[in-house]
């Protein structure tokens, strides 16, 4: 982790441009730098379910972790992937060759049930390559086989150094949390206790949790209360964001705590970003302190900065449909 250095004049401007609106509408990020088209982008012609409107080797052959990157930087983090047929997995897979960064991988991977064989098929092929870049979390898909067995023999020490499902990355100088929604995470448990050690003590200044469930969405599988100990927690030691997946498209959050009350000084921004190829999911209600929700597949990318994040989602076509950004607790 390399020490903060001092950027009082920078910040300065961040801050009033953070007060004045979303982001500053005269920056753009050194990458990727497309168009903006209008929200309404046309997802691929996948088979969406009916809900209201509105892989290589058996044992995986691991190189050493990827150092930490020095300075701000790009990272990918997408979940719902690993769906045999879907042109969206080849499409992310182009992204990501062409724009670089880590990848971090939110769960339900290989459908249906996160077998080995389903691992080699439906995920291998288009982002096998990208190994010594990402790192995973289970998903309810990925469960399916018992015990994950399926994900976690694919993935290795790159789901973590144990097959908890649970572990701590150091990323571009934030501390990312990397957690599994599939074991308890309520108060006491072995999962709470472990995150509530993590954020003790002297951490850095800007925190990112990643797990597969969504405390809150406006798709078909929200709220999730089970982890409203986990959220307090989080809340309580300033984490900056939490990105979950699960439901099938992208949605954005303001930052909240865990009664789901607006809280932009310390509150926890949420945002989903489940479009990684299986057959996207329309709104379902309007869940509290949502900003915007598309059924567009595609991949969130954030800018991790010393004191700020940036973020972008990005749709399968290299379109950019949602930007901006705000400042670390």
């Amino acid at each position: 982790m390399r020490a903060r250095s001092s950027r009082l004049p920078e910040i300065s401007v961040v801050l009033w441009c953070a007060l004045a609106a979303t982001w500053c509408g005269g920056g753009t990020p050194s990458s990727p730098t497309p168009v903006v088209p209008p929200i309404s982008v046309t997802p691929p012609p996948v088979e969406p379910p009916t809900i209201p409107e509105t892989p290589l080797n058996e044992t995986p052959q691991n190189g050493p972790p990827t150092p930490p990157p020095i300075g701000a930087t790009w990272i990918n983090i997408v979940g719902d992937t690993g769906w045999c047929g879907s042109p969206v997995m080849a499409q992310l897979a182009r992204l990501m060759e062409q724009m670089g960064g880590d990848i971090l991988f939110a769960g339900d991977l290989a459908y249906d049930s996160g077998t080995m064989d389903e691992f080699r098929r439906c995920f291998d092929p288009a982002f096998g390559r990208f190994r010594s870049r990402f790192w995973a979390v289970p998903g309810n898909h990925d469960y399916q086989t018992p015990g994950a067995n399926g994900f976690f023999t694919y993935f290795g020490d790159r789901a973590g150094p144990t097959r908890s499902g649970y572990y701590a990355l150091r990323l571009a100088g934030w501390q990312v949390l990397m957690l599994n929604s599939m074991v308890p995470m309520t108060r006491n448990s072995a999962q709470f206790t472990w995150v509530q050690n993590e954020l003790a003590g002297t951490t850095p200044r800007c925190t990112l949790a990643v797990w597969h469930h969504p405390f809150e969405s406006s798709g078909p599988n929200g709220p999730n209360p089970m982890q409203r100990d986990l959220w307090e927690l989080l809340h309580q030691r300033s984490v900056d964001v939490v990105v979950s997946a699960h439901d099938h498209l992208y949605e954005r959050f303001a930052p909240m705590n865990a009664s789901q009350q607006s809280d932009p000084a310390r509150g926890v921004r949420l945002f989903i970003s489940g479009g990684g190829g299986a057959p996207p999911y329309q709104r379902a209600r309007h869940a509290p302190r949502s900003e915007l929700m598309v059924s567009t597949q595609g991949m969130l990318r954030l800018k991790l900065d010393s004191a700020l994040y940036e973020w972008e989602y990005v749709v399968a076509n290299g379109n950019v449909i949602d930007r901006g950004l705000n400042i670390c607790h």
